[in-house]
């Protein structure tokens, strides 16, 4: 009985994606009931706050490691200003990668807040999501330097772009497979969950253009990143509507 136990902690989970060296009665936040008639309750599943908090917590240290990559060089007592204007390139990559992760991070945390519940896939791809994330700060030091050197620029700007494709990808498929597992609030409607799956996937193949275009225009494309982060983060339909009201 014991080796069973301590094989079961090893294992991690049982074929309902429950970690399996909890008692059943006890696993996640939808425990299977049983009705009069002996039907199953709702499917066993896990709360989401922790997963919330230690997406904020990676969220957060990605977006601060960024501004860790941005210095003058150390002999630049003299020439102060000047280096500092030659710093426009780090200062374009901090300001499209910080828009892009936040905009992640909005997007992230609506899909958090729809949700009733998560399963063991579902974390799964919330890590993943939190692994191109958390890479992001490599990318964007990249960018900046090797910015205004023709073929280096053009290959930075390209692996930048790609990063960024599989945040926002990744962002995209997290919700669609929590919507089609059931795993939102049962009091959402489902105009709420329509209107946010066709939010995420527009922006999905204007990465792919830009990426194309950061080809042969690395600085147009990296414009364009920023453009369409803001365009995410910005409430511009809010505005529109608060316009016509006016």
């Amino acid at each position: 009985m014991i080796l069973r136990i301590v094989g079961d902690m090893f294992v991690g989970e049982d074929r309902t994606g429950n970690p399996a060296h909890l008692p059943r009665q006890s696993r996640g936040c939808n425990a299977p009931s049983v009705t009069d008639e002996g039907a199953r309750g709702p499917a066993p599943g896990y709360q989401t706050g922790r997963m919330h908090g230690f997406s904020d917590g990676v969220f957060s240290i990605a977006i601060t490691l960024l501004i860790l990559e941005i210095a003058v060089p150390a002999d630049a007592e003299d020439h102060l200003l000047r280096a500092l204007v030659d710093q426009w390139p780090s200062y374009l990559a901090y300001l499209v990668s910080f828009s892009t992760i936040g905009a992640v991070w909005f997007a992230h945390t609506v899909i958090t807040e729809y949700l009733d519940h998560a399963d063991s896939v579902l974390i799964r791809l919330n890590l993943l999501l939190l692994l191109v994330v958390s890479f992001l700060p490599f990318p964007t030091k990249l960018l900046a330097e090797y910015a205004g050197k023709v073929q280096p620029e053009r290959v930075a700007a390209t692996f930048f772009g790609i990063n960024l494709l599989l945040a926002l990808v990744l962002v995209s498929v997290l919700w669609r497979y929590a919507a089609h597992e059931h795993l939102v609030r049962p009091d959402l409607a489902d105009e709420d969950v329509t209107t946010l799956t066709k939010r995420l996937t527009p922006t999905l193949g204007v990465y792919v253009v830009l990426i194309v275009v950061g080809l042969f225009l690395p600085v147009v494309a990296v414009v364009g990143y920023l453009l369409t982060a803001l365009f995410i983060l910005l409430p511009f339909s809010e505005l529109r509507r608060a316009h016509h009201r006016g």
